[in-house]
């Protein structure tokens, strides 16, 4: 399977770290390809960032579209999956979504572990989209700039650790997720410095990818799900012409 993963963020450094942790968690047969957003900002914390970064996630599918058979939005709160899942004829998960999806397999409680406090509100409402707020613990996140996104695990790595800690003792989480793409891979780092199961996004969003292609579901055509119905428009990428003059449900 041809599996694109789509960084909302135009971190260069954040998707390489996405791209290293989905290569080591793919199947060999999976081809891996990540985009990074053409416009937007270094790290989304904020619902107004979100909406941005979910913009330039469209322009990115449309712009590669034919070349992947599943996509993953690869920022953590998902922005922009459930529109493209209108879109697309091919499964679309995200790191949020993949990661909650794994956790409530692993255990009845998880916490989230965030790299900055301004993002908790987001990731608060996030959770409570996907339908799983009763088995939310806590989110515990850095109280302190970042000097560098895509060096957070090597400079904050022990106060990550440190937090997760508590969210087990203090929060009683059953699970911790570490969020964000900027953390991607440091689950395999600290999982022996924690007591309970550590998830992360990306090798969370890649399995879950790769059983959906698997299975083989039909596109959908309708529901909440079908394709937006054509109309006129103005001011769009010819990518995104071209995206929506192939999903007409009128």
């Amino acid at each position: 399977m041809r599996l694109l993963l789509i960084n909302p963020n135009i971190s260069e450094s954040v998707s390489e770290l996405i791209r290293s942790e989905a290569l080591r968690s793919a199947s060999p047969q999976t081809q891996i390809t990540v985009a990074t957003a053409a416009f937007g900002v270094a790290y989304i914390e904020t619902r107004f960032e979100a909406m941005i970064g979910a913009y330039a996630a469209a322009e990115r599918a449309a712009e590669l579209e034919g070349t992947y058979d599943a996509v993953v939005v690869a920022a953590f709160g998902d922005p922009g999956l459930l529109a493209l899942r209108e879109v697309l004829k091919c499964p679309v998960t995200g790191l949020t979504e993949a990661a909650l999806a794994s956790a409530i397999l692993l255990g009845q409680k998880f916490s989230i572990v965030a790299i900055s406090q301004r993002i908790r509100a987001w990731y608060r409402e996030t959770v409570d989209s996907y339908g799983l707020s009763s088995r939310l613990s806590s989110i515990r996140a850095l109280d302190e700039p970042l000097a560098d996104i895509g060096a957070v695990q090597a400079d904050q790595g022990q106060r990550l650790v440190a937090l997760a800690k508590r969210c087990v003792v203090e929060d009683g989480a059953d699970v911790i997720i570490l969020a964000g793409a900027p953390l991607a891979g440091l689950a395999r780092t600290v999982r022996d410095h924690l007591p309970v199961p550590v998830v992360d996004g990306v090798s969370s969003a890649v399995q879950h990818a790769q059983t959906l292609f698997a299975l083989q579901p039909v596109a959908t055509t309708a529901g909440s799900f079908a394709p937006p119905p054509q109309k006129p428009n103005k001011g769009l990428s010819p990518a995104l012409v071209r995206m929506l003059s192939g999903n007409d449900s009128a």
